[in-house]
């Protein structure tokens, strides 16, 4: 079983309902774990003592969510306190239509199901009508409204017994090769590169004009940029993956990769801003529902170790030779070795 999170456009005709609803939600939950805080425990609570403008369904998640902060504050030693707006609805009082979802929320005084427009893909459809639902949030984003839901899905069982390595890198996102033999290049440094040279000049020109929200909506189409390539990535690894009939992807233990990855000083910028963790969660998450396992490996000495003789040369540039004749793309190089490499943990698995 996997659970992932599917997000949903919605077009509320009352947006400021959602915006009460959502501050009195994060407003209830620092005042309960405020109160467990100076008493040393959390309380016993149910809706009907619980003192807010929300519905009783909502009440109790909103319970709910007190506690579990309130614990995890024991631990941490620090109480967390809400600000993003954040509206929360369990799966028994929430319904989706094929163009439309429903809500409890309190309008004029009342508690009413609150019903919105909301723009499904025939994939977020298929998605939900073969999975078990979780929680559904309500967030807002630059104006826009979404609801993230929670679903929970039977994974395939992958047809093969193949196995994978993916180098990761700035001007080669990913590098993929399988033990079938066969390579493929994913993604376009140099253009991603370009994207945020673009971006970081518009915002220093809007920073010294003192634009705050221009700044802000820059960053967030940029980082939108770079989530669309991450997910395009991602989902050409997986269906490669397939294709080949994969049982297992190979990444880099990110732990390293920082330390790991060639650079320099032009690119240094760029490798910190660069988002390798959302790229192997998307990698992750969608080889998970293809039945296909994702392990880490070390990549200390994966760009420099010859796979044909072991011996370990410096690459130039982009091109890998070595003594023994051996010669390929230095990444190519890099995520044969990682295919090979046994995992993190120190169990090897043969490819």
């Amino acid at each position: 079983m996997q659970t992932v999170t599917i997000q949903i456009r919605i077009f509320p005709a009352h947006p400021s309902v959602l915006v009460d609803m959502g501050n009195e939600y994060i407003r209830t939950v620092n005042e309960l774990t405020e109160q467990a805080e100076a008493s040393g425990t959390f309380p016993k609570l149910t809706s009907k003592t619980v003192h807010a403008n929300l519905p009783s369904a909502v009440k109790n998640q909103l319970i709910r969510d007190a506690k579990s902060l309130f614990q995890k504050s024991k631990k941490n030693k620090k109480r967390p306190i809400l600000k993003k707006r954040v509206y929360y609805v369990n799966n028994q009082n929430y319904a989706i239509g094929d163009d439309s979802l429903s809500f409890p929320v309190v309008m004029d005084g009342k508690v009413q199901r609150l019903v919105v427009p909301a723009l499904l893909s025939d994939r977020e459809r298929d998605m939900l009508s073969n999975s078990k639902h979780g929680l559904l949030r309500v967030v807002q984003k630059s104006a826009k409204w979404f609801v993230q839901v929670s679903i929970v899905r039977p994974t395939e069982q992958a047809a093969g017994d193949g196995i994978m390595g993916v180098d990761l890198g700035l001007k080669v996102p990913a590098v993929v090769v399988t033990s079938s033999g066969k390579t493929r290049f994913c993604g376009n440094g140099r253009k991603n590169k370009f994207i945020r040279r673009k971006y970081n000049t518009h915002r220093r020109k809007l920073g010294k004009l003192k634009k705050q929200s221009a700044i802000r909506k820059q960053r967030d189409k940029e980082s939108r940029y770079m989530k669309d390539q991450n997910h395009k990535i991602s989902r050409q690894i997986v269906n490669m993956a397939i294709q080949e009939k994969v049982s297992i992807i190979k990444l880099e233990k990110l732990a390293d990769i920082r330390k790991t990855t060639r650079t320099s000083r032009k690119n240094a910028k760029n490798l910190h801003s660069w988002s390798f963790y959302q790229l192997q969660t998307f990698i992750t998450y969608k080889a998970a529902l293809a039945g296909i396992k994702v392990i880490e490996v070390n990549p200390a000495y994966t760009s420099q170790t010859c796979p044909s003789c072991g011996q370990r040369n410096k690459a130039k540039d982009r091109a890998y030779q070595c003594d023994c004749g051996y010669t390929a793309h230095r990444d190519r190089v890099g995520a044969i070795n990682i295919m090979h490499k046994p995992v993190a943990d120190g169990n090897s698995l043969s490819a």
